[in-house]
C-alpha cells in the first residue's frame, strides 16, 4: 500500500463506517487514538449533521480519520411494487403505533452538498459506497489533500474504481454485515456474492491500487490471513459494533451473541437493497416479498425501525451484522484495537515459524 495511506495509522485496522447510528465520533476517536483508522458514516445524515460530527471528532482526537459517503442511486420506476410492500407493512405500522415513511424522501442522500463540505473542510480519508464517484470528484478531493477509497464487490467493480482514480479499493466479501456495496443493484445477482478470500485474490490480480479487505473479520488471525492473501489492511465493522463507544442500540449489541439469533442472511426487507443482518421476525416475514427499491424501502420502513428500537424490540429492528457476529467482544474500542494488533502479531509470528521448522527433530 502507498505510504501516504499506511502512514496514517500504525495498525492495518480500519473501523468500518456503519450508517444508521453505529459509527459515532466517540468510536472513531477511540479507534484512531489506538492506532487504527476510525470512520464516521455520513449515510442518512444531512450535510450539516456530517459536518457537526466531523467537528466533534476533531475535538476528541488529532489522529487521522475517515468519512464515508453514499453515492446517489438511479431512479426506480416500479412504484407499484413499493405500494404493494407498503400495504404488506400496514400491520407492522399498527403494531408499533406509527406511520410508514414517505418512500419519495430523496435518492441522493445529499451527495453533492456533502462533497462540497468535504472539499471546503478536508478530512484525511473519504470512502464511497454504492458506486464510483466521477474522476473530477476524486481529483478534487486529492487536490484538497484527501485520500479516497471506494467499495467493490467484484473484480470488474474494482477495475472501475481504479479507472476513476481512487487511491484504494475496499474489497467487500459477501460475509460483510450491512449493505453490500455493489455498484448496480441487480436482483438476478442476489445470492451470488463472492467470499472475501476469493475476492481479494481476484481483485489483487485485476488492479494495482491498494486493497482494504472487509467481510466477517473479527480476530487478529483473520487480519493476518487477509494480509497474506494480498490485502494491505483490514476493515472491521461488526467487531466494533459491540463496543461501549458504538452508537448501536443495546438490543442490537446484545443480539450479536444471543443464541436466539443464530445466523445472518442478506435481505431487502428493511431497505430494498441486499444487506446482511441477523435473522429476526421482520426478516423472516417480509424478506421474501421486499422489492428491489432502494432507498424507497429504506424511507418506508424508517419509522418502523425507529419504533422497534424505542420499544427495545430486536425482532423488528435491522440488526446488521457480519457472519462472524458470534465472535463479538464487549471490549472498549481502543482496547479491541490493541487486542487485534497483538493477535495479528502472534499470527504473523506463527506464520513465519510454522511447526516443524527451526531445526526441530522428530
Amino acid at each position: 500500500m502507498s505510504s501516504a495511506l499506511t502512514d496514517l495509522f500504525p495498525h492495518p485496522i480500519v473501523q468500518a463506517p456503519m450508517a444508521g447510528g453505529g459509527s459515532v465520533p466517540q468510536l472513531a476517536a477511540a479507534v484512531s487514538e489506538a492506532g487504527g483508522l476510525g470512520f464516521l458514516a455520513a449515510g442518512y445524515k444531512t450535510a450539516d449533521g456530517m459536518y457537526q460530527e466531523i467537528k466533534q471528532l476533531r475535538g476528541l482526537t488529532s489522529r487521522p480519520f475517515g468519512v464515508n459517503v453514499f453515492m446517489p442511486q438511479p431512479e426506480y420506476a416500479e412504484s407499484g411494487a413499493v405500494e404493494v410492500y407498503a400495504h404488506q407493512l400496514a400491520g407492522e405500522a399498527a403494531w408499533y403505533e406509527t406511520e410508514l415513511g414517505d418512500p419519495d424522501s430523496g435518492r441522493d442522500d445529499g451527495y453533492e452538498v456533502k462533497l462540497a463540505v468535504l472539499l471546503d473542510n478536508p478530512v484525511p480519508v473519504v470512502s464511497f459506497h454504492f458506486g464510483v464517484p466521477s474522476r473530477e470528484a476524486l481529483d478534487a478531493l486529492r487536490r484538497a489533500g484527501t485520500l479516497t477509497l471506494v467499495t467493490a464487490t467484484t473484480a470488474e467493480e474494482a477495475r472501475a474504481v481504479e479507472r476513476a482514480g481512487a487511491d484504494a479499493v475496499i474489497a467487500q466479501g459477501v460475509e460483510a454485515g450491512g449493505h453490500q456495496g455493489t455498484h448496480r443493484d441487480i436482483p438476478e445477482n442476489d445470492g451470488s456474492g463472492i467470499g472475501l478470500l476469493s475476492l481479494i485474490a481476484q481483485i489483487r490480480e485485476a488492479v494495482r491500487i491498494p486493497v482494504v479487505a472487509a467481510g466477517g473479520i473479527m480476530r487478529g488471525g483473520q487480519i493476518a490471513a487477509v494480509l497474506a492473501a494480498g490485502a494491505d489492511a483490514a476493515q472491521l465493522g461488526t467487531a466494533f459494533l459491540a463496543t461501549p463507544e458504538s452508537g448501536a442500540p443495546a438490543p442490537h449489541k446484545q443480539a450479536l451473541t444471543d443464541p436466539l439469533f443464530a445466523r445472518t442472511e442478506l435481505t431487502r426487507a428493511f431497505s430494498g437493497r441486499p444487506a446482511r443482518g441477523l435473522v429476526n421476525r421482520f426478516v423472516r416475514e417480509h424478506g421474501p416479498y421486499a422489492p428491489a427499491a432502494y432507498p424507497e424501502i429504506h424511507h418506508l420502513t424508517a419509522p418502523l425501525r425507529k419504533a422497534a428500537a424505542k420499544a427495545a424490540d430486536a425482532q423488528g429492528m435491522a440488526l446488521w451484522a457480519g457472519q462472524g457476529h458470534r465472535l463479538a467482544r464487549e471490549l472498549p474500542a481502543g482496547r479491541l484495537v490493541e487486542v487485534l494488533a497483538a493477535e495479528l502479531a502472534e499470527a504473523r509470528t506463527a506464520l513465519s515459524n510454522p511447526p516443524g521448522t527451526g531445526g526441530e527433530r522428530r
